[in-house]
């Protein structure tokens, strides 16, 4: 069997930063920054008229892109145990009025249904977050209930989905009211969070030390299928597999965990009554007995830790299956971070205080730093 190929070796840290031309390890490990950006310009106000406001419901309008992503993750994870409705949509819904807040959120800020729902929502009453550029179209459209939250950390496109989370987080907090607020993240131990995981995943890191970089060793080359162990884990495999997509040119399929599990069973019946089952790599020539099988399709499960036990029991039978965890036993915790040539300041709570959106996030951006590396792997 012919071995995968790689024009850049994972332990070699100087390889890796001289190849990244365009800077993606840098921009995957920015989450942090981006969260604490936007906790900087809570604490400066910019959300002060919805403070205790109350809402009748909460509206986000995303464009294309990481937007929807992060709405979908946070529809998924909190929708049906906060104290007021969330509504996801891709536009102003006509209904809206002054007892609702509408959140619209997108990268391109010449994308007209976005200064649409602006207008829309800003005419009938309702308080408008604006979670985009500050720029065309969009800045045109203004109003004494329009609140802005531009971009303050630049990053590439696809590594924003951390951006929007904290934005719709910290609206969700200022209108929070009662113990459903305590469901939300708090997004300065958040941003700590994931600065940790991205010293982990820096490139002085040697692949077993660095989860990025083992995932990416992992998937390069094999036919990879990402689920999650709940609705907001699928949101985050489903993340991972447009970014691998759009990054590294990896068709990585994403879906719910029972129909990976269906398909890897049958696929995995197939391949036994098949030449696969027989197949010896040693004493294989490929001018004689013509190109090798297929390897095994691969299942990486994206789960929480409260999860583990139960989603072990489901994959048990499934072949070339793992867990894709935050490690919380590990380096994010035990307060002896895995060595890096960057040292920062992170905290170190108890696992079992973290939130499924803290630990959606860290695994998200697990994710992209994968991606990074695979593309200057080659990618697939």
């Amino acid at each position: 069997m012919t071995a995968v190929s790689s024009p850049v070796d994972l332990d070699d840290a100087g390889a890796l930063i001289e190849a990244d031309r365009e800077g993606a390890l840098r921009s995957a490990a920015l989450a942090g920054a981006q969260v604490r950006a936007v906790a900087t310009a809570v604490d400066e106000g910019v959300l002060g008229r919805l403070v205790d406001l109350r809402p009748r419901s909460v509206v986000i309008v995303t464009g294309d892109g990481r937007s929807s992503r992060a709405a979908s993750l946070l529809v998924a994870a909190l929708g049906d145990r906060l104290g007021v409705p969330l509504v996801r949509s891709t536009g102003s819904p006509p209904w809206i009025g002054p007892l609702d807040v509408v959140v619209v959120a997108g990268d391109d800020a010449g994308d007209p249904r976005l200064a649409q729902s602006v207008d829309a929502a800003a005419r009938r009453g309702a308080e408008v977050v604006v979670v985009a550029p500050e720029e065309g179209p969009l800045r045109a459209v203004r109003g004494p209930r329009v609140m802005w939250l531009p971009p303050r950390i630049a990053v590439r496109d696809h590594n924003t989905l951390l951006r929007y989370l904290a934005a719709f987080v910290a609206v969700l907090g200022a209108v929070a009211g009662g113990s459903w607020k305590t469901l939300l993240p708090n997004l300065s131990r958040l941003a700590d969070l994931l600065d940790a995981e991205a010293v982990r995943n820096s490139p002085s890191n040697e692949v077993f030390h660095n989860p990025a970089k083992s995932l990416a060793s992992s998937v390069n080359g094999r036919r990879v299928v990402l689920t999650g162990s709940s609705p907001a884990a699928v949101e985050v495999a489903r993340h991972g597999s447009e970014v691998l997509l759009r990054v590294a040119g990896a068709v990585v399929g994403a879906g719910e965990l029972g129909d990976v599990i269906a398909a890897s069973v049958r696929a995995s019946i197939a391949e036994s009554s098949s030449s696969a089952s027989t197949f010896d790599s040693f004493f294989h020539d490929e001018q004689l007995d013509g190109p090798p099988p297929p390897l095994p399709m691969r299942v990486i499960v994206v789960a929480t830790d409260v999860d583990r036990a139960m989603t072990e029991r489901r994959i048990a039978g499934v072949p070339e299956s793992e867990l894709m965890l935050t490690d919380a036993g590990e380096a994010l915790f035990d307060g002896d971070p895995a060595r890096s040539d960057f040292e920062i300041a992170v905290s170190t709570p108890d696992p079992a205080t973290l939130s499924v959106l803290d630990t959606m996030s860290v695994l998200a951006t697990r994710l992209d730093s994968t991606a990074a590396y695979l593309q200057l792997m080659g990618g697939n």
